[in-house]
């Protein structure tokens, strides 16, 4: 019972084998959400990864393999998130008016208003 801790060496063929199911599965979601959209990944300028693994090569390689194309690299990937929601605070909060972020999350997004809401 509680955590169990576990140090071993992992090479990284090891541990691109344990992931490809993951990493593999991970594209599905990109093709419904190409196909939701009603567009290629021709229509894609650019990709931009988000989250720790997309630092893995594995992730990146099979990104760049199905929309043809190299993800940024100048985008750090576990600000993107963070900045992508600054900015959406400031458009709710009204500071921000030249900018519409439409996004798909399963996250509530808000600002505290009057009385601490969130809203």
């Amino acid at each position: 019972t509680g955590p169990k801790h576990l140090n071993i060496k992992l090479s990284r063929a090891k541990l691109e084998a344990l992931v490809d199911d993951l990493v593999t599965r991970t594209i599905e979601p990109c093709k419904v959400a190409l196909k939701d959209a009603g567009i290629s990944t021709s229509d894609i300028d650019e990709v931009i990864l988000v989250g720790g693994q997309s630092r893995m090569p594995k992730v990146q390689e099979q990104v760049q393999a199905f929309f043809g194309k190299e993800p940024r690299r100048d985008v750090n990937p576990d600000e993107a998130v963070a900045i992508g929601a600054a900015i959406q605070g400031g458009v709710l909060g009204g500071d921000v008016k030249d900018v519409l972020l439409l996004d798909v999350t399963p996250l509530s997004l808000g600002i505290e208003t009057l009385g601490g809401v969130m809203t």
